[in-house]
């Protein structure tokens, strides 16, 4: 069955919820250590940052979100981002169909720059996003503790042509 994205929406929560809890439980992708509940994602629904999820038929098997980069006025055309995949749906592409997905909902939202921070050792997620054209521009070192250890993150970025005038 082929790999399909659409705009999320609130029913998609629980669903989402349950990727983003694997994630976590994987310790590979987030700081985040309390899993997160079906309304914890529906908080997520803003209205104004694009989030997509992809189906493998009918299981949803991953989901791209954006969110607030900063408070200020002057931000607001720039969203932090995430990418998850279903433990199941791992290295069969849907990390890349969200992603392409995403960047093409931040189009119309008028956001013209996606930015993360990507655990250094996550190789997959670095290549992934290197093939969506993101670059990596630094590194904080000893970002936040994970499960007491310090852990760095590879900052990364992708500017979104259309949207800057």
């Amino acid at each position: 069955m082929a790999l399909a994205a659409r705009p999320a929406t609130p029913a998609d929560a629980e669903r989402i919820a349950q990727i983003y809890n694997e994630g976590i439980e994987d310790r590979v992708g987030t700081f985040e250590t309390r899993p997160r509940t079906t309304d914890d994602v529906r908080a997520w629904f803003d209205g104004r940052h694009p989030i997509v999820v992809v189906e493998d038929g009918e299981a949803t098997v991953a989901f791209a979100s954006t969110s607030t980069y900063r408070s200020r006025e002057c931000y607001a055309g720039i969203a932090e981002f995430s990418v998850y995949v279903a433990r199941a749906g791992r290295g069969k592409g849907a990390g890349a169909v969200a992603m392409r997905a995403l960047i093409d909902a931040v189009k119309p939202a008028g956001i013209w720059k996606l930015v993360s921070r990507v655990f250094v050792e996550n190789t997959a997620s670095r290549r992934l996003l290197g093939s969506m054209g993101f670059r990596e521009v630094g590194i904080y070192e000893k970002h936040a503790r994970l499960d007491g250890q310090w852990r760095d993150v590879v900052i990364v970025e992708r500017l979104i042509p259309e949207n800057i005038t």
